[in-house]
């Protein structure tokens, strides 16, 4: 078990709808991270924006993206994550992969569709929590609008880092801040949140403004906001076990199951 995970934020701007052009785009910040990451985080559907044109845009488990990812992690001997539109046995799911460097991908389906542009017309929400054992740390991997639900995230399983990639807009971009920061306060994780910038094809703006928070709530990022940017956070086994011991927060969670 490691006692330190080292996770690199990638904040950037996605060219609308062209996965090609935002594969190269990211390869090149990928590369330009010269530290040993564990982890490396890019924004929710990084190869398009976030798109309700999924019939034209979705690739499969096979297409140029997983493999893209594969190759990038194994020469970077760390984690990629990031979520893209997957087609699979008819339905259309906007789904982030762990893709380890041996090749080895879990994947999380977004269960929260954000109704409020219709993606529950165009998208298959996910059934499923998932917890990742990487280096032995568990990571909760969610995606954008689940920020709003806590019940969805909340700790019952003991993992260590909880982990948002995100299109989220600059409007709302207040309640990102508050959520990330109340969801590692109320679990005594680590919160990580990977936003993106910039304006995508349907006139919504981005501000970024990704952060890591520690069990306390304290932010160990600085990312400026509207630019991009990578940033490379250490995460300490010891902080989370020192604070839970001391504090014992998570011993008087309430019990009641999800429908």
């Amino acid at each position: 078990m490691q006692k330190q995970l080292h996770i690199a934020i990638i904040q950037a701007d996605l060219t609308w709808e062209d996965a090609a052009s935002n594969r190269d785009n990211f390869k090149q910040k990928i590369e330009a991270i010269f530290d040993d990451v564990d982890v490396i985080i890019l924004p929710e559907m990084f190869t398009t924006g976030f798109t309700m044109n999924a019939k034209t845009k979705a690739e499969t488990m096979q297409g140029d993206t997983v493999v893209w990812m594969q190759n990038l992690a194994k020469k970077k001997n760390a984690a990629l994550v990031g979520s893209l539109i997957i087609v699979e046995n008819g339905n259309y799911y906007n789904r982030l992969l762990f893709v380890e460097p041996s090749g080895h991908i879990t994947f999380y389906n977004k269960r929260h569709a954000f109704t409020l542009v219709g993606e529950h017309n165009t998208y298959t929400s996910g059934t499923d929590k998932i917890i990742i054992d990487y280096k032995g740390w568990k990571i909760c991997p969610l995606i954008c609008y689940d920020l709003r639900f806590p019940v969805w995230a909340r700790n019952t399983e003991d993992y260590d880092v909880l982990v948002y990639v995100a299109n989220w807009p600059k409007p709302r971009i207040s309640a990102w801040d508050a959520l990330l920061k109340a969801r590692a306060i109320e679990n005594m994780s680590y919160c990580v949140g990977v936003n993106r910038v910039g304006v995508d094809g349907v006139n919504s703006h981005y501000c970024g403004h990704s952060a890591a928070y520690n069990v306390l709530g304290e932010q160990l990022t600085t990312f400026e906001p509207n630019k991009e940017g990578t940033q490379i956070v250490t995460l300490e086994k010891k902080h989370i076990e020192a604070y839970r011991n001391k504090l014992k927060f998570l011993n008087d969670r309430d019990i009641f199951t999800i429908n």
